[in-house]
Formats: structure tokens, C-alpha cells, sequence
């Protein structure tokens, strides 16, 4: 599959999302209630609703292609293996802000191939908020009726790195990477505090550094958002310093990484 191939996908995709966000707007217009998964994290309708939107559309826009979602049934690694490209998805990234009512959670559609994430759409229906990326054709950002902008990772300023962190899972770890940024630079670094993969997203259009995730995530938290950071000059590396990948492993987890402009900082010395 070429990138001429990838890029026949992108305005469909964007519809997707955007129909999926109008099924989560839906649901956030009610008073919902909220389950718990057998993880603990939450699960609403909203998620389901997303789900069913998504995974219908793709299956008739690319019947070819496999659809791993967070809320489907697990697929055995034996079967993911044999996928050479696959959608990668997360209805409603951020559920926990979705029933905090703050408006920082987003729809998550990424397309892999060979363990790459070739096309990203993360899509916030609150904010009408759009982000996309192709392969070899750069990111993009859209607010609303408004022209799409290009975006790309700002310069570091090492004297003053700004810090894009979670709004729902600060830990220890995080903390003492913030103090050991202070004890190197002699200033206390600028924190934006988000939620879902907007964290990320504030990388790609250069309004923080880096996003440090020093807790678990899973792939289809970050696939969208990788393929957007990668198009506007950044990365995600784990704190080995190995490049993020797909469907390489048994489980679905992501290892802790570095969402960053490339080579801007060795961020890992800050552990």
C-alpha cells in the first residue's frame, strides 16, 4: 500500500470521526451512567456508540482491511500477526474526562502499516477540534469551519521546556521528572495539563516539548496522534530510545515513552 493509497482514505476517515463524535455528543447531552471494565477504567455509551460508528463505517470503506478497537473483543496474537496493515482505533479516548464533563476527549483513528501508524485522525466534537496526518504529506490542524493550518514541533528553548502531562494519571514518576528538569535548568518547567491524546497533539503544533507518558498506555491511545506528531517533525521513542511500534508484541500495552520534536532533548537523563 503506497501513500497515494493511504491519502484515498484520509476524507472518509475524517467523516468517520466526525459522525462517531456526534454519536459521543449524543450521550454526553444525557445524564449517562458509567460502568467499570474488568481494568477499572470506565466504559459509558458514549464508548460503545463510537464504537459501532466507526468499526461499520471502515468495514464498508476498506472491507479488506482488519479493525483493532479498544472496546472489540480481544483477537488473538496468533491473528494479529498475520496483519500487515490494520485500522488501530479508540472510540472515545479519554472517558474519564468525558465524564468529568471537561471537554478533553477525543475520537482516535489510525491506520498501521508494518508497524507504523500511516495515517492519523484524532477528532475533540466538543471543540469541533480536527487533527490529521498522511504519511509523506505533513499534519494539519482545523478548529471548526476554519482553513486547515499546517502544523509542526516548536524549537526547544532548554532553558524553559514546556511539559504537556496528564490531567488524570500525575504520579510519582512524573513529579520527580519535573523536579530533575528544575534541578538541571534551575527553572520550574512549564506543565500543561490535558487529557486524552491532545497531550500529544499539543506537541505536534508546537505548543509543548514533550509529553513524558511514565505509565501505561495502550497502542490505540497513541497510534492517531503518533502518525500526526511524526508528520509535524516529532516522535514517539521509548525511554530505551527505541522508535514506538505496532503489533509486535503479545500484549497491547505501550511501554513508557517520549512524545517530543525529534531530537530535540535526551529526555530519559530527566528519570
Amino acid at each position: 500500500m503506497d501513500t497515494q493509497n493511504y491519502h484515498q482514505y484520509l476524507e472518509p476517515v475524517i467523516t468517520i470521526a466526525k459522525s462517531a463524535g456526534a454519536a459521543i455528543m449524543q450521550v454526553y447531552a444525557t445524564d449517562f451512567s458509567v460502568k467499570n471494565k474488568d481494568d477499572n477504567s470506565p466504559l459509558t455509551d458514549a464508548d460503545l456508540a463510537a464504537h459501532h460508528v466507526i468499526t461499520n463505517a471502515l468495514k464498508q470503506l476498506a472491507p479488506h482491511l482488519p479493525i483493532l478497537s479498544e472496546e472489540s473483543e480481544g483477537i488473538d496474537e496468533k491473528i494479529r500477526k498475520t496483519w500487515s496493515q490494520y485500522w488501530l482505533i479508540d472510540p472515545l479516548d479519554g472517558t474519564r474526562e468525558f465524564v468529568k464533563r471537561n471537554g478533553e476527549f477525543t475520537v482516535n483513528i489510525a491506520l498501521i502499516d508494518q508497524h507504523i501508524p500511516v495515517l492519523g485522525v484524532v477528532y475533540a466534537p466538543v471543540d469541533d477540534l480536527l487533527y490529521y496526518a498522511v504519511n509523506a504529506h505533513g499534519a494539519y490542524k482545523q478548529a471548526g469551519a476554519n482553513p486547515a493550518l499546517k502544523i509542526h514541533t516548536k524549537t526547544l528553548d532548554p532553558k524553559r521546556p514546556i511539559i504537556a502531562g496528564s490531567r488524570s494519571h500525575s504520579d510519582e514518576k512524573m513529579q520527580r521528572f519535573l523536579h530533575n528538569i528544575k534541578n538541571h535548568t534551575g527553572q520550574v518547567p512549564e506543565l500543561i495539563s490535558m487529557g486524552s491524546s491532545l497531550k500529544i497533539c499539543l506537541v505536534a503544533e508546537g505548543q509543548a516539548d514533550v509529553y513524558p507518558r511514565l505509565g501505561p498506555t495502550s497502542e490505540w491511545d497513541t497510534a492517531a496522534a503518533h502518525c500526526i506528531l511524526q508528520e509535524a517533525g516529532g516522535d514517539i521513542v521509548e525511554v530505551s530510545g527505541s522508535a514506538l511500534r505496532y503489533n509486535t508484541k503479545r500484549s497491547l500495552l505501550n511501554p513508557m515513552f517520549f512524545a517530543s520534536g525529534k531530537g530535540s532533548q535526551q529526555w530519559e537523563i530527566y528519570l
